[in-house]
């Protein structure tokens, strides 16, 4: 099978790549390297630097010819969509339409589709949350997200396009970069390698921080395997089911580092939630998927990805 991956020089995409090539397939990846880094990329992967808005985009389609889209591309700060909300809509709206309408003229069999469970379902009355909780968006990424969720549908009611869409909890792992949802446990290693202190966002009213499901990236890695063959026309959660605080996952991070450092403390920003926690028993009983990793397993292999990195450098 041939998979075109957008964004696969990011953070996750480029783990999927590999995971991709590792399985048997072939890889092409779509990313402008905005927030992808080339070092992430597989030599096996046939490399285009496009932006997804690009119109080039259905030359890419026309020579590649892939089986499936996997669609990673993304403006991928809550924050910044707060601040810069046509940014946001023109990359995660414009650009996903974009790729929707190269996969209708080229006869793609599937597109999967990276939604955010972290993000849209706003503060939910229903913890741990399912996909049949009615999205309650309340940042502009997140509106974007459930925007591109049914178009989709649109486009498989109209078209026939098969999707999956995949609501990622807050993902974490090796070569993650401080922007996105899960981007505080690459600050918080980052800067604790600096001995330096980073800052604990947080509610007046609940000085522990944010409540947060972090899921390990190659757990995240086997669902979007899982989908290239099942849950069609389906949105699943993948997340782990358990929740953390902000000061929690400070506690686990420090204490993989050996290190002694208070945080600092500070006002929760634009757009954070207060709490998020998915319901992924819909992806166990249809995908057959669940997660593998601890909290502290992953953390353990992200500090040590960290501690290499920095060595080399």
């Amino acid at each position: 099978m041939k998979i075109l991956i957008t964004g696969g020089a990011g953070f996750i995409g480029s783990h999927v790549a590999d995971a991709c090539l590792e399985a048997g397939h072939q890889v092409v990846v779509v990313d402008d390297l905005s927030s992808g880094n080339f070092a992430n990329l597989n030599p096996a992967v046939k490399f285009y630097q496009l932006d997804i808005r690009d119109p080039a985009l259905d030359e890419v389609f026309a020579a590649e010819k892939p089986d499936v889209v996997n669609h990673h591309a993304a403006q991928i700060s809550v924050p910044r969509s707060v601040t810069e909300p046509l940014l946001d809509a023109q990359i995660n709206i414009l650009g996903l339409v974009n790729v929707l309408e190269n996969c209708v003229k080229h006869h793609i069999k599937k597109v999967i589709f990276i939604s955010t469970g972290g993000a849209i379902y706003g503060e939910a009355e229903e913890y741990p949350t399912t996909e049949d909780y009615p999205p309650q968006p309340l940042s502009v990424y997140a509106i974007n997200k459930f925007a591109g969720e049914n178009y989709l549908r649109f486009y498989q009611h109209q078209y026939g396009l098969e999707y999956t869409v995949l609501r990622y909890a807050n993902v974490f792992g090796p070569r993650q970069i401080a922007q996105g949802e899960a981007g505080v446990v690459s600050i918080f290693v980052e800067k604790l390698l600096q001995d330096s202190a980073p800052t604990i966002y947080a509610y007046p009213d609940d000085p522990e921080g944010m409540i947060r499901d972090y899921v390990y990236v190659k757990d995240v890695v086997r669902a979007n395997l899982a989908v290239l063959d099942r849950g069609s026309n389906e949105v699943f959660n993948i997340g782990t089911c358990e929740e953390t605080t902000t000061s929690q996952l400070y506690k686990t991070i420090l204490w993989q580092l050996g290190k002694k450092i208070q945080p600092l403390k500070g006002p929760a920003r634009k757009g954070d939630l207060r709490r998020s926690m998915l319901d992924n028993s819909k992806a166990f009983k249809e995908l057959g998927w669940s997660p593998i990793y601890s909290l502290e397993d992953g953390i353990r292999e992200t500090v040590t990805w960290f501690k290499v990195r920095k060595e080399k450098s």
